[in-house]
């Protein structure tokens, strides 16, 4: 990969640490505004796959946790020219949204949603939000998906649910 062949020097780098919770957390942001060599011959030569890139980043995050040590490493295009020092504080809201939209695909199966007209979509999803959002208040051992298949069920449990004051 790009980041792992090009010379440290490349990059725009930014490390950050943080302890708790009985762990050291390690971030290497590395920011590359050279994308020119991010080219394709499909439609003709040197024609860019990504128009209006500016552009690549990696994050690269150590966990040390009771002796053992784990490592994740994000990548992330962009149209905005950020620095290393800017890209923490826009990757860490992409994350929480894909983490969104990977529950609301889990519980609701929103990927298969057919509705497609008028302000049914917004209509719904704003729903689907409102819905997540009383089944993350529930004080339950249990999934998020079984929350809300039980809401469905269960009578009680749903006026449980919405009754309850919010904390």
């Amino acid at each position: 990969m790009f980041f792992e062949r090009a010379p440290i020097s490349a990059f725009d780098t930014h490390d950050a640490t943080e302890g708790g919770h009985g762990r050291i957390k390690t971030r290497r942001h590395r920011v590359s505004h050279d994308v020119s060599w991010l080219a394709s011959d499909q439609r003709f030569p040197g024609e860019s796959r990504f128009a209006a890139l500016a552009m690549i980043g990696m994050v690269e995050a150590t966990v040390e946790r009771a002796g053992q040590v784990s490592l994740a490493r994000r990548y992330y295009l962009s149209s905005a020219t950020l620095s290393a020092s800017q890209c923490p504080r826009r990757a860490r809201p992409l994350g929480v949204e894909n983490r969104l939209h990977w529950v609301m695909d889990v519980v609701f199966h929103d990927d298969l949603m057919r509705l497609r007209s008028q302000n049914g979509p917004a209509n719904m999803a704003a729903i689907r939000h409102a819905s997540i959002n009383i089944i993350k208040q529930i004080n339950d051992k249990a999934s998020i998906k079984t929350r809300r298949k039980t809401l469905g069920w269960d009578d009680d449990y749903l006026f449980n649910a919405i009754a309850q004051p919010n904390s």
